[in-house]
């Protein structure tokens, strides 16, 4: 620890609300911490008030655009910082929480990268948290081993044959509440990362391997800019070479996606890449638009990436990306393999297929995977077709987005099914995140957070937007003043409700995670509905109910 560090964060002032064990929460690392908070808890504070007032200003009709005050930067010639030899080649990543077994089978899984998970796809107890910090410490000093139940053991292959290791601390918008510096929660995201880094940034760096991060669900450049600043003095405390820490940011909301090159401007000298956060990029949408009934969303199911606002949405951000020197991630395939049903899990794949073909095809430099499954499929498509490191070349010159290519809601229809399925994959991840396990298999998708958002957003939007005073049914897509099943039904609160009280006998049976907290779910999910504003995450109110 830096002489400057030991200066500026001054003793006392940091409560722990849970047991800390010293090999991780020790003093140097409790004087970065508090170092952190008392620097950037202001500025954290006034970027997510700043998201609230243009929230207030989309609820009262404004839609996004591109920025008047940054359009000399978009149209000037720069690029970024020059990639780091292990992130020039990033076809297939995979991606998971940070519990030990998942470490080891991800970094051996034959993934060019991992990115290991705080955020969606965890349940963020104090209990997850610190076994996956100790678990990455443990994986970069190439010691982590692991035992079932059964006695199988599990241990980590030579380094030169991992993924390379990134990983996404929590967002901007989550405190974590064990960690009380001068009364007040730190922020989760400055917790997971500068703990991540004060731990392994000498190993990952002496081996040319980071620390890499990938940042989360950005709405502007200026939180951008307090990542590189928070960054860059993690950097200084920590005696690191400016830049060291590279990061990939996830373009995973709606406003994010109008100021990509401003992100990657503020994040010139450290950044690798953007990625297409598809899941939470479409709640992101339900969510900015939620009160304007003009743009109220199909079911899920049929908000593909072949929809034209999430095409123009991925072909920009490609053009920007290359235009600028940077990776332009593809999206996740959600898909797991289909056990005990050959033409099911035939016809799964063939839309993984279809999925990376045309990500590749458009110009994605690489791609990510939930399952290790899918890693040879999706390795394949990219090898046929991308046969260099990455597909800078491919400038996509041929783009032009505007405005209302970003948010022309898609038509289509909500079918019973569809309905009853966003209900039953509300309750079942919440019961599992309740019991702490963010990362669920439901009917062959693998659900996380932002998979879930999605579906408990729908419900919101759709039955507030059904108690509309006037409009009928509209039998091409959902009913722009009250909303309906593609059968005609009314979608209202009568639905609604019949749909939670039949779900636990559809449910019975079933060895399904968190089976206990499925009341909690279900009364959980029901005030989140009938709340009159759509709650900005259903993390927030969950996560006051974990350990």
């Amino acid at each position: 620890m830096s002489a400057v560090l030991k200066e500026l964060a001054a003793p006392g002032g940091l409560v722990f609300t849970a047991e800390a064990p010293s090999d991780l929460l020790g003093p140097s690392v409790q004087d970065l911490l508090i170092d952190l908070h008392r620097r950037y808890e202001p500025r954290r504070r006034a970027r997510l008030a700043a998201r609230r007032r243009r929230q207030a200003r989309f609820d009262a009709g404004e839609v996004p655009d591109f920025r008047a005050d940054t359009r000399a930067l978009r149209e000037a010639d720069w690029r970024v910082a020059g990639l780091p030899a292990a992130l020039r080649d990033r076809r297939v990543e995979i991606t998971g929480p940070v519990d030990p077994k998942m470490v080891i089978n991800a970094l051996n899984s034959g993934a060019s990268c991992f990115m290991a998970d705080f955020e969606d796809s965890t349940a963020p107890t104090w209990d997850n948290l610190l076994t996956g910090q100790r678990a990455l410490r443990e994986a970069v000093a190439g010691t982590l081993e692991f035992i079932s139940a059964t006695g199988k053991r599990y241990a980590l292959r030579p380094c030169a044959e991992q993924a390379v290791l990134l990983v996404r601390p929590r967002g901007w918008h989550l405190d974590e509440k064990h960690v009380q510096v001068d009364g007040e929660p730190m922020s989760a995201a400055l917790f997971d990362a500068a703990v991540f880094v004060f731990h392994n940034a000498d190993a990952l760096a002496a081996r040319d391997r980071g620390p890499y991060l990938y940042l989360p669900k950005l709405e502007s450049m200026e939180e951008a800019q307090l990542w590189q600043d928070a960054l860059s003095h993690i950097e200084a405390a920590m005696g690191l070479a400016h830049g060291q820490i590279r990061v990939t940011v996830l373009i995973e909301t709606l406003p994010a996606a109008f100021e990509m090159d401003e992100i990657l401007y503020v994040l010139r000298d450290r950044i690798a890449g953007l990625n297409c956060g598809r899941w939470d990029y479409i709640f992101s949408f339900i969510k900015t638009f939620r009160r304007h009934r003009e743009r109220v969303l199909p079911e899920r199911g049929q908000v593909t990436m072949t929809q034209p606002f999430l095409k123009a949405y991925s072909e920009l951000l490609i053009q920007t990306c290359h235009r600028r020197g940077a990776h332009a991630m593809g999206g996740m395939a959600a898909q797991i393999p289909i056990a005990g049903d050959e033409a099911a899990n035939a016809r799964a794949l063939a839309r993984v297929r279809a999925d990376k073909l045309r990500e590749v095809t458009a110009g994605h430099d690489g791609t990510w995977v939930a399952h290790p499954a899918l890693i040879p499929l999706a390795r394949e498509v990219f090898d046929e077709r991308m046969p260099m490191p990455h597909q800078h070349h491919v400038g996509r010159e041929d783009v032009l987005v505007v405005r209302e290519d970003l948010v022309q809601a898609p038509l289509g229809t909500i079918t019973r099914a569809g309905f009853e399925g966003n209900v039953e994959v509300c309750v079942r991840y919440l019961a599992a995140w309740l019991d702490g396990n963010g990362c669920v298999p439901i009917h062959w998708l693998m659900e996380d957070a932002a998979t879930a958002e999605i579906a408990r957003a729908q419900l919101w939007q759709w039955l507030h937007h059904a108690d509309a005073e006037h409009g009928g049914p509209r039998r091409d897509g959902p009913a722009r003043d009250g909303v309906s099943l593609d059968d005609g039904t009314a979608v209202d609160w009568v639905l609604f409700e019949a749909a939670l009280l039949n779900l636990p006998s559809r449910l019975a049976g079933e060895a399904i995670p968190g089976a206990a907290r499925v009341p909690e779910a279900i009364a959980l999910l029901e005030s989140l509905t009938r709340d009159d504003t759509l709650a900005d995450f259903l993390t927030l109110p969950a996560y006051q109910r974990l350990d």
